[in-house]
């Protein structure tokens, strides 16, 4: 039997180190484990530091194949496509970037089509939101499969940032978006609230697919004093680290003039780690306001990061309001398997601010109010919160674990048949309890030939214990509401 062949549509890929580009070579990764033969129509390494990375440098004009053999797995073969990144991506030139993609790629896989075998089915991952155009074009000329795939609400951010102005451009960019949406096969996002909005919008059913998190490479450490004197912190820092990508989504001003106010407490740190576009304003601002306790640092390799994020006191996870349900943020998954005290900037009704509170597993504030930063952070540094790290990694374990969150996504899109139940029905009833795998109780009967009857017989026995274990954590969450003041807290230069 031949294996089932995969091709998959997106602007980031491996070897970038965060975001969409690390999930889609840690999916890819583990289709071929599985078997599958993948493809995958991509652009050289830019994410997040906007600039090609190394050694790609001197290739960017170029198309460049290559060929990953895996011995006892499916092969991998990567065609990357010339790209133009612009140092600053906002507006028109990130409008250009997306382009330019589109049109490289759309000749890559012209050639794809006129020479090689068929694949089976096509992955289209947004943003671009109008690379599905090109999954859409390989499904009508090859009578191929298409999943349409939605990391990040790209048009709506763009518009409610302020990034992109002008309803004629908005209504042209949903047209498209909805055309692809109402074609694809299956259409899938990140988080509750995000398929809340594409059904709202377009009217079709959407499939959960998180984000996830490697539970063996990323985990608590005991030791983690040791690992400090590496990173150039004392036993007595208090390490409050901001890591990821440096956008303007993130609205990372609240957090330098936090930093201001926090100045006369010499133990706490801001620790600002990551590359972004808007990385250097920040580094300009933090000079202008001759802030000692802000520190930026480059992302730390792959190797580092467990040992990195275990030594942060609390790990921050930043947003701007407007933005709160239209992206899921992808840092947190690493922060929950660390067992770190996380503190979330999420508005009351959002699926992330739900999510938190919950699980208990996090600090909740407002968005963009730096009276409620301050505050939190140095109600943080006082307490243990030994519950909410605890919980923290347990989540990670029973809900974000990608050999969990994998499988059961290919199943749903009917790429990897329907598990044979090998277990009795007791054994798998008691698995479904404890993962819990967050999809519909009949969907998951079905998925794995279980009564529904039995399910909820075993259900039953346990009501009161979740139902405590509910309370408990809606009693024990953080939250920081806004305060009535005044004068206005943040000075936008």
């Amino acid at each position: 039997m031949q294996n089932q062949r995969i091709l998959v549509l997106s602007s980031n890929y491996y070897p970038e180190p965060t975001g969409i580009g690390k999930f889609n070579g840690e999916m890819i990764e583990w289709l071929s484990k599985n078997g599958f033969e993948c493809g995958v129509i991509t652009t050289f390494p830019y994410y997040p530091y906007w600039k090609t990375q190394f050694p790609y440098i001197n290739k960017i004009f170029r198309y460049k194949t290559e060929l990953e053999k895996k011995t006892g797995s499916g092969d991998i073969r990567i065609y990357r496509c010339p790209h133009y990144v612009p140092e600053t991506p906002v507006g028109k030139k990130r409008v250009f970037s997306d382009f330019t993609f589109f049109v490289s790629a759309f000749l890559r896989l012209i050639s794809i089509i006129l020479f090689k075998k068929k694949y089976d089915c096509v992955i289209s991952i947004a943003p671009p939101f109008q690379i599905g155009l090109l999954g859409l074009m390989y499904k009508r000329l090859r009578g191929t499969k298409l999943i349409y795939h939605i990391q990040d609400l790209q048009i709506d951010a763009a518009f409610e940032l302020g990034m992109l102005k002008g309803k004629k451009i908005f209504k042209v960019m949903l047209a498209i978006e909805r055309r692809i949406i109402k074609k694809a096969d299956f259409v899938s996002t990140i988080s509750d609230a995000m398929i809340e909005k594409i059904k709202l919008k377009y009217g079709r059913d959407v499939i959960l697919f998180p984000n996830w998190v490697d539970t063996n490479a990323f985990h608590p450490i005991q030791n983690q004093e040791d690992f400090r004197k590496e990173f150039n912190f004392s036993k007595t820092d208090k390490i409050i680290l901001y890591s990821g990508a440096i956008g303007e989504k993130q609205g990372l001003q609240t957090l330098i003039y936090s930093a201001k106010d926090l100045i006369g407490h010499k133990d706490i740190k801001i620790v600002i780690c990551g590359s972004g576009p808007y990385k250097e304003k920040l580094i300009d601002l933090a000079n202008q306001l001759e802030l000692d306790n802000v520190i930026f640092m480059p992302l730390q390799p792959m190797e580092k990061l467990n040992q990195f994020l275990n030594v942060a006191d609390l790990h921050l996870v930043l947003q701007k309001s407007n933005v709160n349900d239209l992206l899921m943020p992808s840092k947190l998954t690493n922060i929950l398997a660390v067992s770190g005290l996380a503190l979330v900037t999420s508005e009351p009704k959002t699926s992330l601010f739900s999510l938190i509170k919950e699980h208990n597993i996090g600090i909740l504030i407002e968005p963009e109010n730096q009276y409620s930063l301050t505050e939190a952070i140095l109600n943080s540094v006082k307490g243990t919160y030994r519950d909410l790290k605890t919980n923290a990694r347990k989540f990670a374990e029973e809900y974000l674990m990608i050999d969990n969150i994998l499988p059961r996504y290919f199943t749903q899109v009917k790429i990897i048949e329907k598990r044979i139940k090998h277990f009795t029905e007791e054994q798998i009833i008691y698995a479904l309890k404890k993962a819990d795998i967050g999809i519909g109780i009949s969907e998951v009967c079905n998925i794995l030939g279980i009564s529904q009857q039995s399910y909820n017989g075993q259900k039953e026995n346990n009501k009161d214990a979740k139902l405590n274990g509910q309370a408990s954590a809606q009693q024990n969450v953080k939250f920081f509401p806004n305060p009535t003041i005044t004068k206005e807290i943040v000075d936008t230069p």
